[in-house]
Order: structure tokens, then sequence, then C-alpha cells
């Protein structure tokens, strides 16, 4: 039967917390902050409660995964570093002489009982609710921005994967001992799995029976999480790539193979919401969801900050259905069309037409596409082909023989007219260099926390490993609030 709450088996050694975790150590202040029952309440109809052995806590087992973010380590090594760190045990609420568990444990927890696509909102409702309570969220801002974190396996073969990791071992090894390349097994012949499993088990065995090097850490932890890779996730390395992971573009020139992460955040630097997305989607459609999720937080939107991939007319619109300030930039085709600064035609207001650069005025105009429908409607205007073809400008221009000449001008919406007002006004500009701040954010969370490479294949297990990301950057966020 399991208990709605941890606690530490009665231990004459107690007393040794006291003397060896400080008392501003972090792990003793994400105890004293958060009240880890509501894990119990969310995972306690995974359990059976009749029948069977006695269950690991869940709170422990979930703590063992926090343990596991804070510190970036693999199971075998979080399990050994328990093993040994008071601090660890401290905050498992462990008696100090108590068994550890067996590392597989974490394995089967992560995919059997964190097996629930709402995890990722309840650990973000549950620290905004923490930094509610405490007082450290005043603002009514929220900013929006997307982060991608590159796949496992990415676009690589499967063996190509471990070839990189059994080489990044062998070469700290050589650091140390360059005796080990008489040792270690010839490298593969043929480009199949098959081989290169082969070759990285024989590796992992020699490794294994050389407790001198393997006993140092900088060694150590990449071969644990080699091991990790082939024991762990041996069904997905049997696949070309990861089965859920799409390519995706940071930039017109630039792409990566994984996931989004799209994320809103408070001033303060709390995350308030997270959907996480195959790398493909575009950022400007999670927005309404980002700010639904915000509220159901508690958070008051009055003003939502992104970059221009969040003000598309759906956006523009449902920021004003919902009262709140959109500071994001209209995109430039949107803003001045799009061609370049110096081909653009001028506008006579009097004339009701455009002129061309060379000063040539349009002779008609007409209008083309519907009212009220996805895209704006557009006016195209028509200039005299003679004086085209006799224009010392046309390069560029006019294509020599062609039949008209015409230049077309989107018809801005409603939206789209005042988004543009309001983006030059100095409020706006003023606010919008508060968007840095969740740039940084997504830098911590990667190089951190471990969330620049998913740590597993598939969005299920992406959206797990972004839960306990976020859930941790949020209480060290917190506990640094409280403490300013």
């Amino acid at each position: 039967m399991l208990d709605h709450q941890l606690s530490m088996n009665v231990s004459q050694f107690e007393g040794l917390y006291d003397i060896v975790v400080p008392k501003d150590h972090l792990l003793r202040k994400i105890n004293q902050l958060v009240d880890f029952s509501f894990v119990y309440d969310e995972l306690k109809d995974k359990y059976c409660h009749t029948n069977g052995r006695n269950a690991i806590h869940p709170i422990r087992i979930f703590k063992y995964l926090l343990l596991k973010t804070i510190y970036t380590l693999s199971d075998v090594d979080l399990i050994e570093r328990t093993k040994v760190d008071m601090s660890f045990k401290f905050f498992l609420e462990m008696a100090p002489e108590d068994d550890v568990i067996d590392p597989s444990l974490l394995a089967y927890f992560r995919r059997k009982r964190l097996k629930d696509e709402d995890l990722l909102d309840l650990l973000i409702m549950k620290t905004v609710e923490i930094a509610l309570e405490k007082g450290v969220i005043k603002s009514q801002s929220v900013i929006l921005d997307a982060t991608h974190t590159k796949a496992r396996y990415n676009q690589t073969s499967p063996q190509e994967v471990l070839r990189n990791q059994s080489k990044k071992v062998r070469k700290l090894v050589y650091s140390i001992d360059e005796t080990m390349k008489e040792k270690f097994p010839s490298k593969p012949t043929e480009d199949t799995i098959e081989a290169e499993l082969d070759y990285t088990q024989k590796l992992v065995e020699i490794m294994e029976n050389e407790p001198k090097l393997t006993e140092i850490p900088k060694v150590k932890e990449p071969l644990n999480l080699l091991k990790e890779t082939v024991e762990d996730d041996l069904v997905y390395l049997q696949e070309s790539a990861d089965p859920d992971a799409r390519i995706g573009h940071k930039t017109a020139d630039s792409s990566f193979f994984g996931y989004k992460t799209h994320l809103a955040m408070v001033q303060e630097r709390i995350i308030t919401a997270a959907t996480i997305t195959t790398g493909e989607k575009t950022d400007g459609k999670e927005l309404p969801t980002l700010v639904e999720k915000s509220k159901e937080a508690g958070i008051e939107v009055k003003e939502v900050i992104g970059d221009a991939a969040y003000s598309g007319s759906q956006n523009l619109k449902y920021a004003n259905e919902h009262e709140f300030e959109l500071i994001s930039k209209l995109n430039p085709h949107v803003s001045y069309g799009a061609r370049k600064k110096e081909e653009k035609f001028e506008f006579n207001k009097d004339a009701g037409m455009y002129f061309c650069p060379a000063g040539h005025m349009a002779v008609r105009k007409a209008r083309q596409g519907k009212k009220n429908q996805s895209k704006n409607q557009v006016n195209t205007y028509y200039f005299d082909v003679e004086k085209c073809k006799r224009c010392p400008l046309q390069e560029g221009c006019y294509k020599s023989g062609a039949k008209t000449k015409s230049y077309s001008v989107s018809m801005k919406s409603e939206e789209h007219t005042k988004q543009i007002e309001f983006q030059n006004s100095e409020r706006f500009k003023e606010r919008a260099k508060e968007r840095y701040k969740i740039e940084a954010k997504n830098s911590e969370l990667k190089h951190r926390h471990g969330y620049e490479v998913a740590s597993s294949s598939g969005l299920e297990g992406m959206r797990i490993q972004g839960a306990m990301a976020i859930f941790t950057a949020n209480l060290k966020r917190i506990l640094k609030l409280m403490e300013q």
C-alpha cells in the first residue's frame, strides 16, 4: 500500500544530514519549496494498491528523474552518485544507510508511469502556482518563442550513432592510456548495424575489465551513456532515424532534424506554458494555445511579446478579441511589400495611382481577390507598356518583349493597418526590447539542462524531457527570485 506522502525510514544516522547538507543547498531548498504530493495524486491510478510487491514510491522515482535533469546524468551515473552523495539521499528522503534502486526502474518509470500527455502542463502549472503563492510573479505580460531540439539520432544511420559515441569514448581513453589501442577490438569492416553493435559490445566489455580507467569520471560517464544507448534504446537503433522527428528550419539557409518546444514566459523569466511539436511546425499557430494555457495557470495576460512569426492576421484578430496588445512586428512583406526598398513605386494619393521610378503614372488599376478570405485582396496597377519599352530604367523593371507591365500591392486588412501604426509607436519599440529574455531562457534549457539534443526517441519521450527540464528551470528561477 502506497502512502500519500513520502516518508523517511527511522534511522540512527539521520542527524548526518544536518552536518553534511548545508542549509542553503539547492536540493534542501527545493524540498522546502515544493509539496511533491501532487505527483502521487497524478500517478496513483497507475499503480496496483492491493496486489504484488511494494512499489518504489512514485514521488521518490520522480525525484530521481528530477536529479537526473538538474545534474545531467545518465541513469547509471545517477544511481552510482546517489550511493555516496548525502545531498541526493536527503532530497530523496532516504535514510543514509538505505539501498538505492536499480537503474532499470528509471527507464521503466519513464516509459510506463509517465506516459501522460498532460504531464507537461501539470508540472508547469505547479511551478506557476508556487510562484504566484510566493508573490514572485507580478507582470501581466508573456513573451513567446520556440526553441529547437535535435533528434537523438538525427538523420544518421544507427551504426553511425554508435560509431560516433564509441569514438568519443576511445579518444578519452587514449588521452589517459595510449596502450589501450592494442587491447581494443578491430573496427568493423562491414557497414551494418549488427557489426557495429558487436564491436561496441566488445569495446564495452574490455573497458569494464579496466577498473583503473572506468573509475575516472570523465571516462566513466561517457561509457555509461554509450551503454545506455545500446541497452535502453536498442529498438530505436534498429530504425534509420527517430520516427517522430521532422526537418525544421531555423533560417532560410539552415535546418535541423528534431522537435520544437514553443514557450510562453512572464517578465520574471518563469515559463507559464509550453507545447512540444515536431520540427516542421510553424511558431505562429501556437500563440492561442500558449496564451490560453498561461491563463489556465493563473496568469492575467494583457500583453504578448514575440517576433514576426506571431503577427499573422489570425493572431491579430485573436489579440483584439481577447483584449491584449500583441508586440510583434509584421512580416516586412506585409508592412512594406515584397520588393526591395529601392524598387518601390511611389503612390500619389491625389491621383490614386502609383508612379514608377521613371516618373510614369499607371494608366489603370484592377482589384483581385475576394473580401473576408484568408489572403488579402490585391490592387494591380497597369502602366503604358510603350513607354516601358523606351524607358532608360527598364532593366530589372520591364522584361523585354512583355505585352504588359503591372505593379501589384496587397490591400492591408484593418488588423494589419492598425498593427503598422502600433509598431511605429514608442511604446511598441520599448516593449519589444523585452524579447531577449526568452532567448536567454532557451539557452539555459539547452546548455544547463541538456535540451539541445533529445535524450530518447519519439515525441512522447520529448514531452517527458521537456516537462522535467522546464520544471527544473522554473524551480531554480523561483528560488532565485525569492532570495532577491
